[in-house]
């Protein structure tokens, strides 16, 4: 059993939850626990069953986001095991105080920090070192036709994304579906919110 180091409630945003493993390092390497059901509950307060690993390696200046799932949503436990991303969560969820409201955390190799992001958010990410490996729990399977996604640089929510080393936000690779993702107010009005 690990002590944690924990955030709650970052940047005011109920139940986004920064977690710092406790890591025993000596000269031959490291070890770390890198999930314990009972600390996450415990220390943590996330008490989810995860059903689902997935990894992804991107190079520098993928941006990958801003996705959701439209009725099967997950709740997500993030992590970097190779280089550096800056992560981003956009709160979705109807009725909250911070509706729209984003937090973003540089997660790399180096600091093993993993970001929960419960159901209802968008979430996404951009590389900011020569590569990096981007490994995450989910707490639903994976529904090809649920997916949605906001436009990454939608000027309503205003994500503050920092520019990998020697790019512009010109330079930045996306997918061809996250080129055409809908904007904020789109959202919005899709959701009768607006």
């Amino acid at each position: 059993m690990g002590t944690l180091k924990v955030e709650k409630n970052c940047n005011g945003i109920e139940g986004l939850v920064v977690v710092e493993p406790q890591v025993f390092g000596d000269a031959r390497g490291y070890f770390m626990e890198t999930y314990n059901q009972n600390d996450l509950r415990d220390q943590a307060g996330i008490d989810v069953e995860f059903v689902q690993d997935n990894q992804s390696a991107s190079k520098k200046g993928v941006l990958r986001g801003l996705h959701f799932q439209k009725n099967f949503p997950q709740d997500k436990l993030v992590r970097v095991i190779k280089g550096e991303v800056f992560d981003v969560a956009v709160d979705l969820r109807e009725g909250s105080e911070t509706f729209g409201k984003w937090y973003g955390v540089t997660l790399t190799e180096e600091n093993k920090k993993q970001f929960f992001i419960p159901k209802n958010f968008a979430h996404g990410f951009i590389v900011l070192s020569d590569y990096a490996e981007f490994c995450y729990k989910v707490t639903d399977f994976y529904h090809p036709n649920d997916e949605g996604g906001l436009m990454w640089n939608d000027a309503d929510v205003a994500v503050e994304w920092p520019m990998p080393e020697g790019m512009t936000a010109e330079d930045l690779i996306l997918s061809d579906k996250d080129k055409v993702n809908a904007s904020f107010k789109d959202y919005c009005k899709e959701h009768g919110m607006a």
